[in-house]
């Protein structure tokens, strides 16, 4: 039986213990309060991305990854596409990273979304702590309102707007 697409998978990961690295699981509450009325729209949040994900990407019309970045400066909120995985690169067996979820999905159920984007917050902190870091909660509302703008650009089909790479 073929699973039906959602227009949008909203895929959140992050450990919730690590300070800043509970911003992925925090922006996927909000959205999953947010959207919760938006019946195409499909929130997951997990500790890290697992492989059993790859039939929810591949079935998802697009996906909007979120995350938090150590390599972006703290607070530092970015919309990036995801270019697949290529076949080179190894998956891991306990957890992936959006373009090896988008592989995955592509070798396995032959699919792969419209759209894959990325969404960042730079992590200032991810000692062991259950509280941001002040760039990060500054940040809270500027990251609400990219989700926001991206998911209701992805249900309309307008391509959101999305910041060059570095």
């Amino acid at each position: 039986m073929a699973q039906p697409k959602h227009s949008c998978l909203i895929l959140a990961c992050g450990n919730t213990l690590r300070s800043d690295d509970g911003v992925g699981p925090w922006l996927a509450a909000w959205a999953q309060e947010r959207f919760h009325d938006e019946p195409g729209v499909k929130v997951v949040s997990r500790h890290q991305w697992t492989p059993d994900l790859a039939q929810d990407v591949a079935s998802a019309e697009s996906v909007l990854f979120i995350d938090c970045s150590a390599g972006s400066a703290p607070g530092a909120v970015r919309l990036v596409p995801v270019e697949t995985a290529t076949e080179t690169q190894a998956l891991a067996t306990h957890h992936l990273s959006a373009a090896q979820l988008l592989a995955l999905g592509r070798k396995l159920y032959d699919s792969l979304p419209a759209n894959a984007l990325q969404l960042t917050v730079g992590a200032g902190s991810t000692e062991l702590g259950e509280e941001f870091s002040q760039p990060v909660l500054d940040a809270l509302a500027s990251a609400c309102a990219k989700i926001e703008e991206t998911v209701t650009r992805l249900l309309s089909g307008v391509a959101p707007g999305i910041a060059p790479r570095e």
